[in-house]
């Protein structure tokens, strides 16, 4: 039985309830829309993309942190050892001025006997108070390069803590939109889920038998096309499903270019090109705040990882909203 035959037989079959009792029943909860549906579902698809290419991006920030503070840990672990080297040399000078070497002027006329002698001493003396108050000058500031260094370490572990935080509610969020998309889906009875996901499928542009690239550029689109029909899966890089970001990474990593696991620092990671200058292999980006890239394979058409209802795909280059593209490498 056709789907509008499924519908007509239950509209007759309320109508004689009606006839029949002379009231009608309560409603029960109304089948969903399909069209209603795959808007809905676009849209937590996107919202979880969003989250997702928030979470590269703060994982890219956590990695750089962690980075930096071992580097912060090593130059303080170096100024410690300065410190302590400077403080050895000033206890020395303290010592050896408690043991005498510091006379007074005063008792160094009365003991002297040689006046050019005694000029000699108190030049000498006055050198050595000059070094041991550079000793001092010199401790204090190590001593505060010390502070700063630790400061800065302090800041780096709070700045980790409060971005792994961050990571956790990306996460959560990606899970909740997906999980609620899911729930949408399984609204929808059998028949009509299967149609919902077969027209999503269906929707990826015709493959083009060729397209013209070069060099890098060439080697990118061609492992980014080996991919089409592959699943769809937030944050993965391959080797059978993919996110955006994750695709175009591995594309361009095959050709010798490294890019960050996320839309936003891919962005940032090659010259920008205008759209009427396009070339196969060029990155293309969407939305505001960026969170889908895809990459240019020419005759309008880009190659990208859409989401988990289309997998890898080919699509118009303007079938999302565009902001932007670069060239990498």
């Amino acid at each position: 039985m056709s789907l509008d035959r499924k519908r007509l037989s239950r509209i007759g079959v309320a109508l004689t309830a009606i006839a029949v009792t002379g009231f009608v029943a309560a409603p029960v909860q109304a089948e969903p829309d399909i069209d209603d549906v795959q808007a809905k579902v676009d849209r937590l698809y996107h919202e979880a993309e969003q989250a997702q290419e928030s979470y590269h991006e703060a994982n890219l920030k956590l990695e750089a942190l962690t980075e930096d503070l071992s580097s912060l840990k090593a130059d303080e672990k170096r100024q410690d050892a300065r410190l302590e080297t400077v403080r050895e040399q000033v206890q020395e000078s303290i010592v050896r001025q408690y043991q005498g070497e510091g006379i007074s002027t005063v008792g160094q006329v009365v003991v002297s006997e040689d006046p050019s002698a005694f000029l000699g001493q108190l030049s000498t003396m006055s050198a050595f108070n000059d070094l041991q108050s550079d000793l001092f000058d010199t401790f204090s500031t190590e001593a505060e390069a010390l502070d700063i260094r630790r400061e800065a370490t302090r800041e780096r572990h709070a700045e980790i803590q409060e971005t792994t935080e961050e990571l956790s509610e990306r996460k959560d969020e990606v899970e909740a939109k997906l999980a609620e998309a899911k729930r949408l889906l399984g609204r929808l009875e059998a028949e009509e889920r299967e149609r919902l996901l077969a027209s999503r499928s269906a929707g990826s542009t015709r493959l083009p038998a060729s397209v013209p690239a070069s060099g890098r550029a060439a080697i990118a689109v061609k492992t980014a096309m080996a991919q089409v029909g592959d699943a769809y899966v937030y944050g993965a890089a391959g080797p059978s499903a993919w996110d955006c970001s994750g695709l175009t990474m591995v594309a361009w990593g095959a050709a010798g270019v490294g890019l960050p696991h996320s839309s936003s620092a891919q962005f940032s990671s090659g010259t920008r090109v205008s759209q009427d200058d396009l070339q196969p292999g060029d990155l293309v980006f969407y939305y505001s705040p960026i969170s889908h890239v895809g990459m240019y394979i020419g005759n309008g058409l880009i190659v990208h990882a859409a989401n988990p209802g289309a997998g890898v795909k080919v699509d118009s280059v303007f079938s999302m909203p565009y902001v932007g593209a670069v060239r990498p490498g």
